[in-house]
């Protein structure tokens, strides 16, 4: 039996479980949103800052890593750690994982996909939307056990790179803006 887990946050750097293989590449008609709630790790209960989940958005692709997870000891740690880790994510999905923009027929079937659905019943951690500059402003002040939720964001806009991923604006713009409120920040602090 094999698992395959698509990471498309910190999963992407940070898998924290043994797998046999990483493969860079894409689940369609998603897009990566800065919607989610971390009360756990990027933010406190007080004050949550702001990680990613997918929703769904015709036409759209959402970039990351699909990691391959073989033998059932492996699997059971993995589900172990994930089940913890991804404890704020309401919804286990199956999708299918390309890696050739050209391809219809995908290079995976049935990757498992952690999403942090709206639906506020199941999901007390949603935050939903915002204007730009009220998720950049959350993002600045927000802190957790991981750390601070700037750096999340940071780290996500250079693994993207790194993946050879360019094109996603919301990541992007979101970067850029907690670089504006932090440099004006420093600005008027030095004044």
């Amino acid at each position: 039996m094999v698992l395959w887990v698509f990471g498309y946050g910190s999963l992407i750097w940070k898998a924290g479980f043994h797998h046999d293989d990483r493969v860079v590449g894409f689940i369609k008609d998603y897009r990566r949103v800065f919607y989610q709630g971390s009360t756990d790790h990027r933010g406190t209960p007080e004050y949550p800052g702001r990680t990613v989940t997918i929703e769904p958005l015709h036409g759209d692709v959402c970039w990351g890593v699909a990691y391959k997870v073989s033998g059932e000891e492996d699997e059971k740690a993995a589900l172990e750690h994930l089940e913890v880790r991804e404890k704020q994510y309401d919804v286990k999905a199956y999708l299918d994982f390309f890696t050739d923009p050209t391809s219809t027929t995908p290079a995976i079937t049935g990757v498992m996909v952690y999403i942090a659905s709206p639906d506020k019943k199941l999901n007390e951690n949603y935050l939903g939307p915002a204007s730009l500059e009220e998720m950049a402003n959350q993002i600045v002040k927000a802190k957790g056990p991981s750390g601070p939720n700037r750096d999340y964001l940071f780290h996500l806009e250079e693994a993207l790179l790194q993946l050879g991923c360019k094109n996603d604006k919301h990541v992007t713009d979101l970067a850029n803006e907690v670089r504006r409120i932090i440099s004006e920040q420093e600005r008027i602090a030095s004044s």
